[in-house]
């Protein structure tokens, strides 16, 4: 079985930080100057361009190693169907050599994020645990 180079718990805070960011919705009420009390706090599920939790995730794949973000990447493929995790050191090439320092920003981009590193982690056999509220770095 091969090894990742990125923690599980990294793994686990960015599957929870994907998911806060997948359950996003367009602008729905745009002329709402309403107390966010009154509205059922609606407001808060929507992307307004300058969402924090985008700026978390990014900023927190920025910080990685290179080869913490390669096995992130690969991760996310092996786990969208990509490949199996007999493929793995070809799934790490092809993200090694598609790395071209957006890592953040291609994976903000694929739906299902979390679900995928999810199920990328059951291949490897491993488990994430959905409580976490801050990473563990």
């Amino acid at each position: 079985m091969p090894e990742l180079a990125i923690s599980t718990d990294k793994v686990a805070f960015l599957i929870e930080k994907a998911r806060e960011f997948d359950v996003k919705e367009g602008v729905s009420d745009a002329d709402s100057g309403s107390n966010a009390a009154d509205d059922n706090m609606i407001d808060v599920l929507e992307d307004t361009g300058n969402d924090p939790v985008v700026q978390e995730i990014t900023s927190f794949i920025n910080a990685m190693t290179e080869e913490e973000q390669i096995d992130l990447v690969a991760l996310m493929r092996l786990g969208r169907g990509d490949g199996s995790i007999e493929e793995w050191d070809d799934l790490r090439r092809e993200a090694a050599d598609g790395r071209n320092g957006r890592t953040a920003r291609y994976l903000l981009g694929e739906p299902l994020l979390g679900d995928y590193l999810a199920e990328g982690l059951e291949a490897f056999g491993l488990s994430w645990n959905d409580e976490r509220t801050t990473p563990v770095v």
